[in-house]
């Protein structure tokens, strides 16, 4: 079993704030990788940041606009901020803001080492030209899909869900380098799904692992290099033919088959349910039931004596 994810660069050390607000929900104890997700409600104030090593997409919740000030390097923006509202601001890129009333915003941060990884293998980018744009209060329906769907995760804490988090973090980082990098590449399509042998060999692996926690880049490295991949296979783009290949997404495949095992040892054994929970992959009863409930509509002690 991998260990523990190593704390994010971003959580302590790599930021300088005078901003001391307390997140309401932080991803910072759920382990994470490549991305910082947190959600604050912040009274009348101002805030000065800089993240050294990630880049900052701030969401504006607040059910009333707030008039902001915001100031990124050389450039300042004054105005309402309401409910859907957003800015960008890129790594090493000091940024100051002061807000009139009330402010409830959802934080994500992305680590620029990621964002750089994604750029040249999902992008065929030159890493050495990645240059993301400051943006002040813009509207992104896409980036505001993927924050509510990463605070939807947060506040359930779902541990166990690195899988989900992984292909989230490769969607934001593509949308980011899209639309807000200075060269704005072109996403390759690759159609037709992943080759049999390929496809088998990854639906093999996850069944046999079922219990520990799978990452993307562990089923992406399953691929082996072919002429069609020129570098290998990117971690977005497994995702994509993945889900070309059976109709669903890897985490929810991972999913459906740690339900599926759940069911055979509560039908063929007399274990504990906490006991087939952490066989399954589920790290508590709770956390199984609740997947279980929402897959098959019935508790585990249910279907057990039906």
């Amino acid at each position: 079993m991998k260990p523990l994810a190593q704390p994010f660069p971003g959580k302590i050390a790599s930021h300088q704030s005078v901003c001391t607000s307390q997140p309401l929900f932080s991803s910072q104890t759920q382990g994470w990788e490549h991305i910082l997700v947190e959600k604050f409600h912040h009274p009348a104030g101002e805030g000065k940041m800089l993240y050294p090593n990630e880049h900052a997409i701030c969401l504006s919740l607040t059910p009333r606009p707030v008039r902001l000030l915001h100031i990124q390097g050389d450039k300042s923006y004054t105005g309402l901020y309401g409910k859907g509202d957003l800015s960008i601001a890129p790594a090493a890129t000091p940024f100051f803001a002061r807000w009139d009333s009330d402010d409830r915003i959802l934080q994500m941060r992305i680590d620029s080492q990621f964002m750089t990884q994604v750029a040249t293998e999902a992008l065929a980018m030159n890493p050495d030209r990645l240059e993301v744009i400051p943006t002040f209060r813009t509207r992104d329906p896409q980036l505001e899909a993927i924050a509510m769907l990463v605070l939807t995760e947060l506040k359930q804490e779902n541990l166990g869900n690195r899988l989900y988090i992984d292909s989230l973090a490769n969607v934001l980082a593509v949308r980011l380098l899209r639309q807000y990098s200075a060269s704005k590449p072109q996403l390759a399509v690759y159609a037709g799904g992943l080759p049999p042998r390929q496809l088998q060999q990854v639906l093999e692996y996850i069944d046999a692992h079922l219990e520990r926690e799978i990452e993307l880049t562990d089923l992406a490295g399953l691929i082996r290099h072919r002429r069609r991949y020129a570098n290998g296979m990117s971690q977005f783009h497994f995702s994509h033919l993945f889900k070309q290949s059976i109709g669903t997404s890897p985490y929810q495949y991972l999913l459906q088959q740690r339900i599926e095992r759940a069911k055979q040892l509560l039908k063929q054994t007399d274990r504990s349910i906490v006991d087939i929970a952490l066989e399954c992959g589920f790290n508590s009863h709770s956390h199984l039931s609740k997947q279980f409930r929402q897959l098959t509509g019935m508790t585990p002690k249910r279907y057990r004596s039906d």
